[in-house]
């Protein structure tokens, strides 16, 4: 597996796979050249099918700015690798080709192309969970001393970033009002959520404050902003959500909060090496399961949990969103992304309590559900797979009195 850095990409919404990726492809064919006349840009099926929701023709344009452009949008071509292909060309000034490139945003903002298994080095032995519980069963460890064993000397430093780039986004989501950008005029509610949390008390105040920070990121998000994939930025609000409630509530400390995001890191990068962290190739099981079940892994580790009770926790995350269809209305990264990621954070919460009242035995492995959501995935129809051809996508937008 490679590292955890490649779930954790700090960048700007609204989609990791339809702005982050093709943003980033976009900067490598023009590196490449430069000194072309002119461009050509072909986006594919599900990137070209909600592109534009996803601002994914705003994000290449940026890059190419003061070049000639052409966009041409194909979301009925299916290219055979990924849903999310992408074809560059670049021309001289008699119409000549000077080459091409096809590539694939494969989810997280990673990009590969046909020569390309992986986006960047492996640097764990292991690609499955079975076998990194076995290492750590033997040499006494967890699963964050796991990650710290393998990754570079600088990923707590890392990671610590990644966190203070997560707790800027709530901040930034807490503080801003009104309406999101897009044809649903979709107001903002992460600030009222979070002023009328004041006046609870108990356990309705902290499920209030959680959402609050869900919200906070993921509109964020959704409006363009700075955040981190964790591991999409669809999905980017429930990681941030459920630890700073911890690290606020319940006085966890930022140094055990790194640890949990490091846990929280493999359980993406297995999901990720094993099946898919992408809404077009597996619907959204993809993106908001495999954040539940992040951070679901990182609340049960914080409590003490063992590393069985914690894989445990990761796998109720997963299997119990087996199925989530990825069916935007109008495209964009709000309809029904926001409130999931909000379900996803409490549900998480929920996970982490069933799994540290049990001894961490249990039938269906984390492992086994990783297989099954890959197969899921497969099964599910393209017009559920981020293509907004089905589902609650077929919705007009309007509000109905």
């Amino acid at each position: 597996m490679e590292s955890i850095r490649n779930i954790y990409r700090i960048g700007y919404g609204p989609s990791s796979s339809h702005t982050m990726g093709p943003r980033k492809a976009a900067e490598t064919f023009l590196g490449r050249f430069n000194e072309a006349s002119k461009y050509q840009v072909t986006l594919y099926g599900s990137l070209a099918a909600t592109g534009k929701g996803h601002l994914t023709d705003k994000a290449i344009k940026e890059v190419f700015q003061g070049k000639n452009l052409k966009i041409v949008w194909q979301p009925e071509v299916f290219l055979p690798r990924h849903p999310n292909g992408m074809k560059f060309e670049a021309y001289d000034e008699q119409s000549n080709l000077l080459g091409d490139w096809t590539a694939y945003s494969v989810g997280g903002g990673a990009v590969v192309d046909d020569s390309s298994k992986t986006e960047s080095v492996e640097v764990y032995p292991f690609s499955n969970l079975n076998d990194i519980i076995k290492w750590c069963n033997t040499h006494g460890r967890s699963y964050w001393e796991f990650v710290l064993e393998h990754e570079d000397k600088d990923i707590l430093d890392y990671l610590n970033e990644v966190w203070t780039v997560m707790k800027e986004a709530i901040f930034r989501g807490l503080d801003n009002e009104g309406v999101m950008p897009g044809i649903l005029n979709l107001p903002r509610k992460a600030s009222s959520y979070h002023v009328r949390a004041s006046s609870f008390t108990g356990t309705l105040r902290k499920r209030a404050l959680l959402f609050s920070y869900a919200l906070a990121v993921s509109e964020e998000n959704a409006s363009g902003g700075r955040i981190v994939t964790a591991p999409t930025c669809g999905s980017c609000g429930v990681i941030p959500a459920v630890l700073y409630y911890q690290n606020t509530e319940h006085n966890f400390s930022e140094k055990k909060i790194l640890k949990a995001l490091a846990t929280a890191g493999l359980i993406g990068n297995v999901v990720k090496k094993n099946a898919s962290i992408s809404g077009a190739e597996c619907g959204c099981q993809a993106e908001i399961g495999v954040a539940c079940a992040m951070a679901s892994a990182a609340t049960t580790q914080l409590y003490g949990g063992t590393i069985f009770q914690i894989e445990y926790s990761a796998e109720m995350g997963l299997e119990h969103h087996l199925g989530l269809t990825c069916d935007p209305v109008a495209g964009l990264v709000q309809i029904p992304c926001i409130e999931r990621n909000a379900f996803a954070a409490g549900r998480a919460l929920n996970h982490h309590v069933f799994a540290i009242l049990s001894d961490g035995r249990h039938r269906i492995s984390f492992d086994k559900v990783v297989e099954t959501m890959k197969q899921t995935g497969k099964d599910i129809p393209s017009l559920y797979r981020e293509t907004s051809t089905g589902g609650l996508a077929l919705f007009d937008g309007q509000v109905h009195e």
